[in-house]
């Protein structure tokens, strides 16, 4: 069935209800190949539309439904998940497959993410389990990045393993802890007695809840004055969240990790709530699947990947893909920095051998050989090109060839030490609201050192690059001078965040309002044959200044605007300013409709400061 022609050309044409599925950054090509179409005639089609696009280009998800809609076909956008199955199905690969016999099935630890407030004291928690000091290594006491550990303690006479994931706990790492809680099992969150709930405490138990993971409180700094363990627990139940005590059934453990009190039967408490609440097992003997929970650039060993095994077993030799990156497991190295051969299920290890940098939070498997893995990187890589490109692709309309005004844009490049911390400062930059006069664009990021290519790509796009953690390699600070790119380097989020809304707010267009500098009444006018009519003024309020904005108002009502006080006289001499109370001589330039009881206004626009 044709469409009506649209432009002078024939499209075919759906009924309504077709539906016609597109993966993310799909171009009118892969459209047309779809429905049987002739991609220039989509262009002209989507021309007539009010888009310009080429055949080949990469369009968002908008511009397919304003096409779909005019030739009556629903279009659906895969989603990632969606489209990354389809991708594993195509090489034979089932991702997370869960069809396994009894048998087959084995115990595992429980994956713990702790969670809380920032200032709470989780890394010092963390710290008094694991008897490390990893705290005083991080930038303001806050933690950068995620980190995963297992540790060992002994319940009910046997020795049990637990793995903690440590999460940041500023609000701006909200994508990092949301990541956190998707692949734990038991959320312990850290909520400190003398503080109580705050808000952030609400945002992690939000999290939790969301994931359906069983919650575990460990009521933090018992030790210290003020602390009132029963005042948190009071506030957690206003948010759903009731103590055994109370006859709910959540575990309060009230800690202390300074003094390292209470937390036996914190990693008790955890187990109980393991075995009572979850089945946890999973296979053994299979190829390893789970998740990168951090990866960063090391100078000597390469990418380094902290990855979580959540099936299977990860084993030295292994051929890997986490997202776009791949490699083969050269060694893997617990959190004391010790040699593992194998991998079991919830064992976190960070893997060297990855040819590039994995994102935190890919999802790694282990393919059959190398060929597989790096076919399955490129294509994932391709995927997510294709979809950034046409999630930047700058919608141009007919309507905005034809205006002359254009929108501001400030270009990021961002590099950081981590994948983790790059993906939530982006996230928390991409949140930056200033209104619609100026946008933010990130059109690169990457971990590790900043590099000539992103100075180069900086000077091209006149971006700016910020460096979380990282500095120029090389040449680069050189080159980065001598084109005179701005690199910033921070080691706290917060202060990234607040320096770029500041740049944001600088980029706008200054807004002004008028402040009334004072008015005159006008008592006599004089005419002069050489500098036209001078009005003989009493100064009511204010001042009158020379050179200052005016208005004249005759009977409550404007005569005239924009006018400028371009001469002003006391008796007969020059005056720059003319207080209240006194009497002067006004002209008013080439406007000379000026009569007795007008009264001229002066003012001067200010520019207002933007909240």
């Amino acid at each position: 069935m044709q469409a009506p022609s649209i432009g002078g050309v024939q499209v075919p044409r759906g009924d309504g209800s077709t539906v016609v599925r597109l993966a993310r950054g799909s171009s009118l090509t892969d459209f047309a190949d779809k429905i049987e179409a002739n991609p220039a005639s989509l262009v002209t089609v989507l021309f007539h539309l009010g888009e310009m696009a080429t055949a080949t280009q990469s369009l968002d998800e908008d511009t397919f439904a304003l096409l779909g809609a005019e030739l009556g076909y629903q279009v659906q956008i895969v989603s990632p998940e969606d489209e990354d199955r389809e991708l594993l199905e195509s090489f034979d690969i089932d991702f997370m497959g869960d069809d396994w016999d009894d048998e087959d099935l084995v115990a595992r630890p429980p994956v713990v993410t702790v969670m809380g407030h920032v200032d709470h004291g989780k890394t010092r928690l963390l710290d008094a389990i694991r008897k490390t000091d990893v705290q005083s290594g991080e930038a303001g006491g806050i933690t950068q990045t995620i980190g995963a550990y297992q540790v060992h303690t002994k319940h009910e006479g046997v020795e049990r393993a637990i793995t903690f994931i440590d999460t940041p706990g500023h609000e701006a790492f909200t994508a990092m802890r949301a990541r956190g809680a998707k692949v734990t099992d038991i959320a312990v969150l850290v909520v400190a007695a003398d503080d109580g709930v705050m808000p952030q405490t609400i945002e992690a138990l939000n999290h939790a809840q969301a994931a359906d993971v069983p919650i575990v409180v460990a009521v933090n700094k018992i030790d210290v004055d003020g602390a009132n363990p029963a005042k948190v627990r009071q506030q957690l139940t206003e948010n759903n969240l009731v103590a055994e005590e109370y006859g709910g059934e959540t575990i309060f453990v009230d800690v202390s990790a300074r003094q390292s009190l209470n937390i036996d039967q914190l990693l008790e408490s955890i187990l109980l709530t393991a075995d009572a609440a979850l089945d946890l097992r999973a296979v053994e003997d299979a190829p390893a699947r789970g998740v990168a929970i951090e990866a960063h650039l090391d100078r000597g060993r390469g990418p380094v990947a902290t990855v979580l095994v959540q099936r299977g077993t990860l084993a030295v030799g292994d051929s890997i893909v986490a997202g776009d990156a791949y490699g083969r497991v050269r060694a893997m190295l617990d959190e004391h920095g010790d040699n593992l051969d194998v991998a079991l299920p919830s064992r976190p290890v960070q893997v060297l051998g990855f040819t590039s940098v994995p994102n935190a939070g890919d999802k790694f498997l282990v393919a059959d050989e190398d060929r597989i893995a790096r076919q399955i990187a490129e294509k994932r890589q391709a995927m997510e090109r294709n979809a950034t490109l046409a999630k930047s692709r700058k919608r141009v309309s007919l309507e905005d060839w034809l205006q002359t005004s254009k929108v501001d844009t400030l270009n990021l490049i961002l590099k950081g030490e981590g994948s983790g911390s790059v993906e939530a400062l982006e996230d928390a930059l991409l949140k930056i609201d200033v209104g619609e006069e100026v946008t933010l664009r990130i059109i690169d990021r990457g971990v590790g050192a900043i590099t000539e290519n992103n100075v180069n790509l900086a000077v091209a796009s006149e971006a700016i690059i910020i460096g979380f953690n990282v500095r120029p390699e090389g040449k680069a600070r050189e080159l980065a001078e001598r084109e005179g790119v701005d690199v910033r380097y921070y080691s706290v989020i917060y202060q990234a965040i607040e320096e770029v809304e500041a740049a944001l707010k600088g980029m706008l267009k200054p807004e002004y309002e008028e402040v009334q500098l004072g008015t005159a009444e006008v008592r006599e006018v004089f005419r002069s044959s050489k500098f036209g009519n001078i009005a003989g003024c009493l100064v009511r309020s204010g001042e009158i200044r020379r050179n200052s904005k005016a208005r004249l108002v005759r009977d409550g009502t404007v005569v005239a605007d924009n006018l400028t006080v371009e001469s002003l006289r006391r008796f007969k001499d020059d005056a720059t300013e003319v207080r209240e109370g006194f009497e002067c001589g006004i002209g008013l330039g080439s406007f000379n409709d000026i009569k007795t009881d007008d009264v001229i206004e002066t003012f001067e626009l200010r520019e207002k400061v933007r909240a």
